[in-house]
């Protein structure tokens, strides 16, 4: 495995931490206030914490869609880097 699918792996696994606290705050709010919108963001917690489930599964179990090429790892290990630093600022938004 590659250094920069090693980070973009490491960078999936903590998105899955970021989102499973996110969808624990939002279904705990929702309990209180029954609305659509945290309804909706419930949704949004579990399909991206299942879309990084698979991409870390992928990671592991099919390295040759990644390994050959460096500018693909550098490239998927960008778009985690967004990701998390996304995800911090809506974990940072929501528990503040």
């Amino acid at each position: 495995m590659g250094t920069e699918l090693l980070i973009a792996s490491t960078l999936a696994g903590l998105n899955i931490l970021l989102l499973a606290a996110l969808t624990f705050v939002w279904a705990r709010n929702y309990r209180t206030f029954r609305t659509n919108t945290i309804l909706g963001l419930i949704a949004f917690g579990a399909v991206m914490l299942v879309e990084n489930a698979m991409a870390l599964y992928f990671f592991f179990t099919m390295q040759m869609f990644y390994g050959s090429d460096p500018t693909v790892q550098g490239a998927v290990a960008v778009l985690r880097a967004l990701q998390f630093v996304a995800l911090v600022f809506l974990t940072w938004v929501t528990v503040k």
